[in-house]
């Protein structure tokens, strides 16, 4: 009773199909380092995640530029240069325009780690897109050997996310103040960064050839053009500067004021043609997508609704217009406030790594599974915190991989979609060998309980002469039951394709039982229909009984051994669905198919097979006796097609 009522192949089973899926999300470039994070992917209810390069291409391309004095396309094929600036397709011929423009990019290019690299006709870009969209730009242009000739950096300040500036001073060979003066050196601080955050530090602006004062209304005007830029989803930098006469050894971010800015550049970066479908699906399902960027809000707010991860009326509803909730108006919150902005808004800008960090508690604690992307070295506490902490293959650093439980290795928000769908399908191929493997074992242990309960009737007290009491399996044969059942026909059901789409239905909740209480019905019924048809069987063929049968013990148990070895070959296909039918797409599992050919291939070698029968006490049935047990073993599967019907009802 022990071996039919424990199903022993449950963990190994468990295990490899856990394994398989790991094998199939490589196969779809998601890395995933532990093996329950497989089935917890399946229960995610919000997907926290970046925008540059995971929903968008992270092709970063400048197409425009905005100076004091003009605003600019820049155009060109590839990184050819054009060598001429336009306005609405129309040469700029003044000298002292096109001088601005060429400070904007030249300046980006000195403020940049990126580089540029030559492989024949191709170019490769090293280093982050956004700032190699700065050199891309001067490459069009034809500023970039000038640039590289002049000037030599001696000193940096990088970008982090919370200054979200980095600044570099460099030796000015060519000063333009110091030309005359051959023996003074001069030096050139240049800063790239959010232009609301770097107009904080600026204090004049360059217009043509001359450096005057940044008034409060070109403030105003400044940000108006941002905001422009931003609404048509373009990414904007601005660019300052300040000349130094000496260099301090320790140059830091408090070098960064007195400056002069040169202008904003408007950036593209595409969204991913295949995230708009995904975010639409991810929604399908019942999956929230939340973004979290560093962009400006109104570029954030934007993008967000051509990927329809908020809707204007969404937006308006926060009272934003469009816009993505600011990390400022987040620290201006008290804890309620802060729940309930998260709990309604799904577009974050301008975000520090703590109130991403804030954000994943605040989901948690409304009972939210949260699968959170990141790829910095500042992301990886909200990776961890996390129920699925995502990185970055190819951006992330080597501290936001180890905190993250899984890898995408093309970045790209589709595959974490695609990866849900698979936790889905894994979480839904556990409940199909469960249910399979409970039910079968609950058919078993009432074959046993209830044929000694009920040995008079059934002429069990008989069999034996008087010996003693017969029972309706051996040992030995319910340990052939559950290997057969518990290995090819489980491990099938643990590779099924499935039935119904799985993104069709909400997220598992965390209080879900996978045990629930259908599957508990299907068990109980599944196993009532199986241990009546087997003890039918034994009746029919058992002298004494009720249904007067004329055979011995040993048909009579063979009888029983082959029902219930059929009647479970039934119930595999019976548990590919608990609502759909089983001659739906009934050929989709080749596997199990297969695995049902080798069950009854072995069942009829135990029966027939002179070595075997010795072994488990067979007798070889003829095929009147066959059809019987097939006929009896097939009421499992009408059975269960009524409880369908009357479930999809």
């Amino acid at each position: 009773l022990a071996v039919a009522a424990v199903p022993e192949g449950l963990p190994a089973i468990l295990s490899v199909v856990l394994a398989l899926g790991v094998q199939r999300m490589a196969s779809q470039r998601a890395i995933v380092k532990r093996l329950s994070s497989v089935e917890t992917l399946g229960s995610a209810s919000v997907i926290c995640t970046d925008k540059t390069g995971t929903l968008t291409r992270n092709e970063m391309t400048i197409v425009k530029v905005v100076t004091p004095s003009v605003e600019v396309d820049v155009t060109g094929i590839g990184y050819e240069p054009v060598g001429e600036v336009r306005v609405n397709g129309e040469r700029v011929q003044d000298e002292l325009l096109r001088r601005e423009v060429e400070l904007v990019l030249e300046g980006g290019s000195l403020a940049n780690d990126a580089t540029l690299r030559s492989d024949g006709d191709r170019w490769e870009v090293l280093g982050d897109p956004t700032e190699a969209a700065f050199l891309v730009a001067e490459r069009k242009l034809g500023l970039t050997a000038a640039r590289s000739e002049r000037f030599e950096r001696v000193a940096e300040v990088p970008f982090t996310s919370e200054r979200k500036l980095m600044t570099t001073v460099d030796l000015d060979s060519q000063a333009e103040h110091g030309q005359n003066h051959h023996d003074r050196r001069e030096f050139v601080l240049v800063t790239k960064g959010a232009p609301d955050v770097l107009l904080g530090r600026c204090t004049h602006e360059r217009v043509g050839g001359d450096v005057v004062e940044l008034t409060p209304q070109r403030r105003d005007r400044i940000l108006a053009d941002v905001e422009r830029l931003a609404d048509d989803a373009l990414r904007t930098l601005a660019v300052a500067y300040r000349r130094l006469d000496t260099v301090a050894n320790d140059i830091d971010e408090s070098h960064e004021h007195d400056l002069v800015h040169l202008g904003i550049v408007g950036i593209v970066d595409p969204p991913r043609p295949e995230v708009i479908e995904a975010v639409a699906d991810a929604q399908r399902a019942g999956v929230r997508v939340i973004m979290i960027t560093g962009d400006h809000p109104r570029t954030a707010g934007r993008i967000g609704q051509q990927l329809g991860i908020e809707t204007d009326a969404a937006a308006s509803a926060g009272g934003q217009n469009g816009t993505g909730v600011t990390g400022a108006e987040l620290g201006k919150l008290d804890e309620a406030e802060f729940a309930a902005t998260v709990g309604r808004r799904s577009v974050f800008a301008r975000v520090s790594p703590e109130q991403k960090l804030r954000i994943v508690e605040a989901l948690q604690h409304d009972g939210q599974i949260v699968a959170m992307t990141g790829d910095g070295v500042n992301d990886a506490p909200a990776l961890r915190q996390a129920e699925i902490g995502v990185a970055m293959g190819i951006n992330g650093t080597e501290v936001s991989k180890e905190a993250a439980d899984m890898i995408l290795a093309d970045d790209n928000f589709a595959t974490i979609l695609s990866a849900v769908r698979e936790g889905r399908e894994i979480f839904a191929d556990i409940r199909k060998f469960l249910r399979y493997l409970l039910a079968s074992n609950a058919g078993e242990v009432l074959v046993m309980f209830v044929g000694v309960l009920a040995a008079g009737a059934l002429g069990l007290t008989d069999a034996t002469g008087g010996d003693g009491l017969a029972v309706p399996l051996l040992a030995t044969q319910i340990l052939w039951i559950n290997l057969l059942t518990d290995s090819a026909l489980a491990l099938a059901l643990g590779v099924d394709p499935a039935v119904e789409d799985v993104m069709d239905v909400p997220p598992r909740r965390v209080t879900d039982r996978i045990v629930d209480r259908s599957m508990i019905v299907t068990i109980a019924l599944i196993g009532v229909t199986s241990a009546i048809a087997g003890l039918i069987a034994l009746d029919l063929e058992l002298a004494g009984g009720l249904l007067g049968g004329s055979g011995d013990i040993s048909t009579a148990r063979t009888m029983v051994f082959t029902t219930i070895v059929l009647a479970q070959i039934f119930n595999a296909f019976n548990a590919r669905s608990d609502t759909v039918s089983a001659f739906v797409r009934p050929f989709d599992n080749r596997l199990l198919w297969a695995a049902a050919g080798l069950t009854l291939v072995l069942q009829i070698a135990v029966v027939h097979a002179p070595p075997l029968q010795r072994a488990f006490d067979t007798d070889a049935l003829d095929i009147t006796q066959w059809a019987t047990c097939v006929g009896l073993a097939s009421a499992v599967l009408w059975v269960d097609e009524i409880r369908k019907v009357i479930r999809r009802r």
